[in-house]
């Protein structure tokens, strides 16, 4: 056995190369176990849900939605819940938004609008719509959605509201994107999947730094604790991520799961059209606090500072066997706890291939961060 092992010298190269990929393995180890393993582990049949549902206000800021609104919004407002209303902030539409919602308005009683003329004093960002239907709204607990999204059930409202209990006032949702064919669809759904991996991870440690505004929950209380978005109003985003690290303290938030409160919206159809999007959220990464950023940071630099020591101890023969034993342990940990963490997400077909998929991701954010135009702009 011993023959396997390298004899370490101070003087060789080599055996810095193999203590920065011992050091690199161990840190994706630790990640891996204590960070991902959050959700990979997570047990939804042992979450404490309230049986006493709150009466709710559901809050869509929408900005030319005249088809998503026709097409989606009565899958809001059909919801199976007790005493709900729906508020739609029409924020400076010049589609067929207006005339859309106000028939709707006269079949559905809980429907609420709040109209935004428009001005070219008034940006197009959704902070203002989201503060004017808060401040609007008839209840203390407040759900958020997007108008281009549908809810895979009709029991999103109950699942949601659920959560909310004395100590939990913010919920963390899920928002998949739809399955199309092609490879930029996998992509792009595969990106959405890992992002929540680790915003619900990182929460699961202690350390929440992201919502989705596509489906989150919170209450009044909470937002006004904070001043609503007055930290980050300079920005077109952030309503959703730089809230969260504003308004989430320890034993006040929880996350949700369950597949029936998914909020499920169409992925972009081109990369161009991806990158635009990516660009918008990117734009609030700079104000996030340097612990996030380094928690953020450390998985895809110690990934990528691995692999290439890895690759470059292959060439010493002292140290392939014992390299290529830690790597090893190191690639089933991460398959099994990475699997199972996009099966929680339903992202399944993702996890035959973790490692690759975990490669391909560590390589292609820094080059989408460095790359994307990350100028702020009032566009949603």
């Amino acid at each position: 056995m011993w023959n396997y092992l390298p004899k370490f010298e101070l003087s060789d190269l080599s055996t810095y190369v193999f203590l920065c990929f011992a050091l690199m393995a161990f840190i994706q180890l630790i990640y891996t176990l204590f960070i991902f393993g959050r959700l990979a582990f997570h047990a939804s049949n042992k979450e404490e849900l309230s049986t006493d549902l709150p009466p709710v206000s559901v809050i869509i800021a929408a900005r030319n939605e005249s088809e998503n609104l026709f097409k989606f919004l009565p899958f809001i407002l059909e919801q199976d819940y007790p005493n709900f209303e729906v508020i739609i902030v029409n924020h400076q539409s010049i589609d067929d938004s207006k005339y859309i919602l106000n028939a709707y308005a006269q079949q559905y009683p809980q429907l609420k609008i709040i109209e935004i003329e428009r001005s070219k004093h008034i940006k197009f960002g959704k902070k203002l719509p989201l503060t004017l239907g808060i401040k609007g709204a008839s209840h203390e607990h407040l759900v958020f959605t997007d108008a281009d999204c549908k809810p895979a059930s009709n029991l999103w409202l109950r699942s949601m509201a659920a959560r909310f209990n004395e100590k939990k006032q913010i919920v963390i949702g899920y928002g998949p994107l739809k399955k199309k064919k092609g490879f930029v669809n996998r992509i792009i759904r595969f990106d959405t999947a890992w992002i929540a991996m680790s915003y619900f991870s990182m929460a699961k440690a202690g350390m929440p730094y992201m919502g989705i505004g596509r489906n989150m929950a919170y209450t009044k209380s909470v937002f006004n604790s904070v001043d609503g978005f007055k930290s980050h109003y300079g920005l077109a985003s952030g309503d959703d991520d730089l809230f969260i690290q504003d308004a989430a303290r320890k034993g006040n938030y929880t996350i949700n799961i369950d597949e029936n409160a998914y909020c499920i919206s169409p992925a972009a159809k081109t990369l161009e059209e991806w990158a635009k999007q990516k660009s918008r959220h990117y734009t609030t990464s700079s104000k996030y606090r340097v612990f996030k950023k380094a928690m953020l940071g450390i998985y895809p630099f110690t990934l990528l500072v691995m692999l290439i020591s890895f690759v470059s101890l292959l060439f010493n023969r002292e140290y392939v066997w014992l390299t290529s034993a830690i790597f090893l342990v190191i690639l089933i940990v991460k398959w099994i706890v990475l699997g199972k963490a996009f099966k929680k997400l339903k992202a399944n077909s993702y996890a035959a291939f973790m490692p690759i998929w975990d490669l391909f991701y560590a390589v292609w954010t820094p080059i989408m961060y460095y790359t994307v135009n990350k100028k702020d702009n009032d566009k949603w």
